[in-house]
């Protein structure tokens, strides 16, 4: 599904400028009609996917106790 900058921009949560400067600079891949730049919406699933993974990954490091530091002696 292609999508204009507009709809990009608020896809994404970002300003219009932003989305229109990733495509000029060939970060965000759109085709030109004439008129528009239309960008396909399907390029950014695997960055999704990834951001999901990174925050998956984040959680479960969170959630990890911190080892007793093997260097620490009894003062006993």
């Amino acid at each position: 599904m292609y999508m204009t900058v507009p709809e990009t921009a608020a896809f994404l949560s970002m300003p219009e400028e932003q989305v229109n400067r990733y495509v000029l600079e060939g970060r965000i891949r759109a085709v030109h009609d004439g008129e528009q730049y239309l960008i396909n919406s399907s390029q950014f699933e695997s960055h999704f996917q990834q951001l999901e993974l990174a925050k998956q990954e984040l959680e479960e490091w969170k959630a990890t106790p911190i080892p007793d530091d093997v260097d620490i002696q009894d003062e006993d």
